[in-house]
Parts: C-alpha cells; sequence; structure tokens
C-alpha cells in the first residue's frame, strides 16, 4: 500500500537529485557524449522513478478502492502498463545495466505483474544497438588490428543486440564464418555507479512502497556483472560445459576462435537455425515438440541437479534448434556462456528434497526443506507454488495427474501478484541460488505453453530422475558405512524403477487419451 504521507526526505531527496543533476549537466555537457554522463543517467532514472511513484499515487491510491472491483482491477492493469512503459524507455536511453535489469523483470513470469512482464520481454530481442564503426573502435582497442586486417566480410546488421553487447555475422580472411560478439563501448565506465544510483532508487521506492523490496534483484545484478563483461570467462565457460555434455550427441555449442577474443570481444563459430519456441520453424522441419522439450527439460534438469554447473541467463533467445532434411533429430544449440552459476551440493541436497516432498504432497517436508533453503516457516506454501508455478490446491491434489492447462497459468498469473509482498519477502530471504533455479523453471514451462505442450509435462520426469539422482550421489558422497552405501544403492535402483514404471503409465495413459479424442472427433463428424 502506498504510504500517503511520502517521507519528505524521499519526495525532495527525489526532486533534489533531478535538480542537482540537471545543474550539473549544464557545467558538464561539453566534457563527454550525452548519454554517457552519470548524472544525466541519475537524474533521467530519478525523474523516471518519481514520475511512476506519482502515477500510482493519482491512479491508485488517491481513494478507497473495492479491491474486487472491475473498476479497480482496470486501473490497476492500467497503472501496471504505464509504469512499465516508464522503466522500458528509461531502460532502452540509459542501456547497459539497466537492459539487464529489465531483461531480468521480463523473465519473472509467474512473480511480477503481466504488464510488467510483457512490457520488458521486448528487451531481450529489441535492446538498443550501436553502429559498426563503435563495435570497430572496440575491436581495435583489444586486437591492435584494424577489423579490415581480420575479416573479409562483417555484417552492419547484428544478429542480436543484448544489454552487454551485440553479435555480427562475419568471414574471417580464410573463409571460415564466425560470429563476432562485441562488447558495447559505454558499458563498462557506467556499470560500477549506475548499479549504486539503482540501489539507491529501489531502497527509496521501497520506503515509498513497502511492498516494493527488490534488493535481491541488485544483489544479484551486482554478483554478476563482472563475470558477464570477461568475455574470455564466457569463452572458457563454453568450452566446459560442451565437455561435461560431449555425451549429448544432440547439444552443440560454438567452438572459440581464441587468438581473435579477448575480454571484451569474443569470436565464435557461425550457428544457423531457429529459436526454440519459433513455431513456423519447428513446423517447417518436422520437430517434434515431445522430443524438443525432453531435451530442453535433460539438459537443464542436469545442469542444476547433477553437474551442479547452470547456464544462468536462461531465455528463448538463448537456445536455437536446426534440423537439416537429412537429420534425424534436432539439434538444440546453446548460446551465451557468459554467465553460470556453480550450485553447491547443501543447495543441490535440499533443493532436490523440496521437489521430491512437492511431488509427494508432504506439507511438513515442504516446510523443512523450504525452511532450509531460507523461506520463513509461515511462506512455505507460497514458496511451493514459486518452485512448482501451480496452485496450491493443484500441489495438493498431486502435480503428477493434475495436468497444467492455459487456464490454470493465467488464473496463477492473475492471483500472484495480489500477495507481491510475500513474494518479495520470499525472494528477499531465499538462498540466492534458488533465483537461478527458478529462473531456468521458468524457461521450460514458458517453452513448453508457446509449443502448448504444457500437458505433456515433458520435462517432468527427466527433473524427478535428476533429483533422485542427485540425492543419491550426495548421500552417497558423505556415507561411511559400506552396509548403508549398498542399502542407498538398493534404495536408488528402486526409486529408478518406479520412475520407469510410472513412464510406462504415463505413455499409456497418453496413447489413450489420443485414442478417445481421436474417437470424438470421428463421432462428431
Amino acid at each position: 500500500m502506498f504510504t500517503r504521507n511520502v517521507s519528505r526526505v524521499v519526495k525532495y531527496g527525489l526532486y533534489g537529485s533531478v535538480a542537482i543533476g540537471s545543474g550539473a549537466f549544464v557545467t558538464s555537457i561539453y566534457q563527454d557524449d550525452y548519454d554517457s554522463l552519470p548524472i544525466v543517467r541519475h537524474t533521467r532514472a530519478a525523474r523516471t522513478a518519481l514520475e511512476i511513484g506519482q502515477m500510482y499515487k493519482s491512479k491508485l491510491y488517491s481513494k478507497d478502492w473495492d479491491k474486487n472491483s472491475q473498476e479497480y482491477l482496470e486501473v490497476k492493469s492500467e497503472a501496471h502498463k504505464l509504469g512499465a512503459e516508464k522503466l522500458l524507455e528509461l531502460c532502452k536511453t540509459n542501456k547497459g545495466v539497466y537492459i539487464k535489469v529489465g531483461q531480468h523483470v521480463g523473465a519473472l513470469e509467474y512473480l511480477l505483474p503481466s504488464e510488467y512482464v510483457s512490457t520488458m520481454k521486448v528487451l531481450h530481442k529489441d535492446a538498443p544497438k550501436n553502429s559498426v564503426e563503435e563495435l570497430y573502435k572496440v575491436i581495435r582497442d583489444d586486437l591492435k588490428q584494424d577489423p579490415t586486417e581480420i575479416f573479409i566480410e562483417f555484417d552492419a546488421e547484428p544478429l542480436g543486440t543484448a544489454s552487454l553487447a551485440q553479435v555480427h555475422r562475419a568471414r574471417l580472411k580464410d573463409g571460415r564464418e564466425v560470429a563476432v560478439k562485441v562488447q558495447h563501448h559505454y558499458v563498462r565506465k557506467n556499470t560500477s555507479i549506475d548499479l549504486r544510483w539503482m540501489e539507491l532508487l529501489i531502497n527509496i521506492m521501497s520506503k515509498v512502497f513497502p511492498d516494493f523490496q527488490m534488493q535481491w534483484l541488485v544483489d544479484e545484478t551486482k554478483k554478476n556483472i563482472a563475470k558477464e563483461l570477461d568475455f574470455l570467462e564466457e569463452g572458457k565457460n563454453a568450452e566446459r560445459v560442451a565437455e561435461l555434455f560431449k555425451h549429448y550427441t544432440w547439444l552443440k555449442i560454438p567452438k572459440i576462435f581464441w587468438e581473435y577474443s579477448t575480454d571484451r570481444v569474443l569470436v565464435m563459430e557461425y550457428v544457423t537455425g531457429g529459436q526454440v519456441n519459433d513455431l513456423k520453424y519447428i513446423e517447417k522441419n518436422n520437430i517434434s515438440k515431445v522430443d524438443l522439450c525432453t531435451k530442453i527439460g535433460d539438459l537443464y534438469s542436469h545442469m542444476i541437479f547433477v553437474t551442479g554447473f547452470v547456464h544462468s541467463d536462461p531465455h528463448p533467445g538463448n537456445i536455437v534448434i536446426r534440423k537439416e532434411p537429412e537429420d534425424k533429430d534436432v539439434t538444440v544449440i546453446l548460446l551465451d556462456h557468459g554467465l553460470y552459476a556453480q550450485l553447491t551440493d547443501k543447495f543441490r541436497y535440499h533443493y532436490s528434497k523440496l521437489w521430491l516432498s512437492i511431488i509427494a504432497r508432504d506439507k511438513e517436508a515442504i516446510k523443512f526443506y523450504s525452511g532450509k533453503l531460507g523461506i520463513n516457516e509461515d511462506l512455505y506454501g507460497l514458496f511451493a507454488c514459486m518452485i512448482a508455478g501451480r496452485p496450491w490446491d493443484v500441489i495438493m491434489k498431486g502435480i503428477d495427474v493434475t495436468k497444467p492447462s492455459s487456464e490454470e497459468k493465467k488464473t496463477f498469473q492473475k492471483e500472484l501478484p495480489n500477495f507481491l509482498h510475500r513474494v518479495t519477502q520470499c525472494l528477499e530471504h531465499v538462498d540466492r541460488q534458488a533465483l537461478l533455479v527458478m529462473k531456468t523453471n521458468d524457461l521450460i514451462r514458458s517453452i513448453e505453453y508457446s509449443l502448448d505442450m504444457q500437458e505433456r509435462m515433458c520435462g517432468f520426469m527427466v527433473m524427478t530422475k535428476c533429483c533422485t539422482e542427485s540425492i543419491y550421489n550426495l548421500e552417497l558422497k558423505t556415507e561411511k558405512s559400506q552396509v548403508k552405501r549398498q542399502l542407498l544403492g538398493v534404495k536408488y535402483m528402486w526409486s529408478l524403477f518406479v520412475l520407469y514404471l510410472y513412464s510406462i503409465y504415463l505413455a499409456i495413459r497418453e496413447k489413450w487419451n489420443m485414442f478417445l479424442y481421436q474417437a470424438s472427433c470421428c463421432a462428431s463428424y
């Protein structure tokens, strides 16, 4: 609830930021590029925060509403939309870290108002881009060569533009086709001060809006940004994940050309294909949606629960699929390896236990293992819903027997923002490693929904199997008794056998439902 008597310190602090910023700008305008001036960027951010706050106050908090009325719901949706549009404009103008945070907001599909999520999602594919000459300057500075001495072709139009860099197709002197990732020239000089200013604004906004607790988002960005700015680290991550999953014949990680790479320039093997949620590409190339969703679920489940080395920027733009006419199976190409997390054994064990507790509908175990991840006792039910992406009543019925539907998703997304304060409490206190897993869960669910595969629950079985494997490996690592180690092995094999039988049951049930559907269609004719 908006505090009617907004603190004078907060209110006039925001006004003061704008005034001081404007004055400082006048004295600095000839010293640097306009948009790169820190004071200009901060003034813009402060003004946007103030405008959003005033807009919510005038529209939503200037009167007492019946919060169940249609009028209130419409006004609230309109306010969210206007706030999201103002935030999007700020991100596009200030660029850099602001784009990164905006993309994060656009990925929280199950946790934030849909107006913010849908508006900010455009930043995944429509981030502001730099000119080729600006990119060439970075290449010259880092490689100490003119780009024309390295590339015989360099496409002016980028393949993709992100918060920190953009990627272009090019061709080396020896004819090899490559993708060249070049960091935006303004990112490094603005990142540190942008983060400090963003943190200040979020602290102010949390006083104005008690429900607005987003420190966790700043903490995550501060922790990860240094890793993402080092492209050499990205190249090492790509090679490590390629080695870890070399037995996945259907997975491709683009090769790195180290001789042309620096911490701001990364030259990689050029790959083509369609985005993982591109239905036209999938249908045109006769790709099995069930097989594709299963492969995606398999890859990320093994990352989280088995290897613990997890791709930390999961969104559809970073997953490309390809299938040539002569190919039997689809190839999944994983892009953008700038940010990985190494999950601890302790976290993987507790999270695996929590997931199996959710499947077993064991309230006490859900509460216990939620607590192990930092969640207060009164929030364990909400946290379980956030993890599973399903309402509590569905969890209690059994997420393994209750198929998700598009209608359920809409209801879930509609109701969750009503508990925004409690959601942000969860996000503030939960083990930070869980935020990454929740983002990954959202990726898998969003792909399944975009391909209309949510009822098939493709990733459910492999995720459960990986949880079981993770628990077994971690318990085996700490158990000294040979007898108990043998018993753990027997228990693990039995669990796999039960999962195998259950997978057969699901396959039979699916075929039977398909038979009934076809029979009903024939009968209707």
